[in-house]
């Protein structure tokens, strides 16, 4: 078992279930937490990832195979996705998956979740296809203010990491994004990252 990354909230190990190569996420205990409620927390927030990683494939996004569920431990045991992060395809692949990250991310709003971790290296690549992984901070919402928050981090993102793609590659997202939830909620979620923005929170970024 080979630690890959080690989180503030969980740490994540490349091991083997049934000689198939898999992913071990751990949740680490937080010793500034009552143990008693340490342990409640980190029980109900991996019973939550491992039925939000379930119900989102159910909508036809790809994600991984949970093998197994831990709650000793508060771990999940997933298929590997042997592909490569987004983050680190070329600028000109970024652009081009961007239309289809964002309608993924349409799919997940348009049925209540929002990711709460939208970054790029969250998305990976895996023939041909653009699998969605780490949904430890996700929620059940249907509020355009929760939605918007999503979008403003990937927004975020690109504006910081993909700097000089960011304005292709969001006009490319959000594409994607307005032809799963509609033009007028896509308007509402888009006025609610505006007025994300204009509190002074975050730098606009176009």
């Amino acid at each position: 078992m080979n630690l890959l990354k080690k989180g503030a909230e969980a740490d994540i190990y490349l091991t083997k279930w049934s000689n198939l190569p898999s992913i071990l996420k751990i949740r680490k205990t937080k010793p500034y937490r009552n143990s008693v409620l340490d342990t409640k927390i980190r029980k109900q927030r991996t019973i939550k990832e491992s039925q939000t990683i379930s119900e989102v494939k159910s909508f036809g996004i790809p994600t991984p195979l949970v093998y197994f569920v831990n709650l000793t431990n508060s771990s999940i045991l997933m298929q590997e996705i042997p592909g490569i992060p987004v983050h680190d395809l070329p600028d000109l692949k970024i652009i081009k998956l961007s239309k289809e990250i964002g309608r993924l991310v349409g799919i997940m709003h348009k049925n209540g979740i929002m990711h709460g971790d939208l970054t790029t290296s969250n998305f990976i690549l895996y023939k041909n296809k653009v699998y969605v992984i780490d949904f430890g901070l996700s929620q059940k919402t249907i509020k355009s203010e929760d939605h918007a928050v999503d979008l403003r981090l990937i927004k975020e993102i690109l504006n910081s990491a993909h700097a000089k793609i960011m304005e292709s590659a969001w006009k490319n997202f959000i594409s994607g994004y307005k032809s799963v939830v509609g033009t007028i909620t896509y308007s509402k979620i888009m006025h609610s990252v505006s007025d994300i923005e204009s509190r002074g929170r975050y730098a606009t970024v176009i």
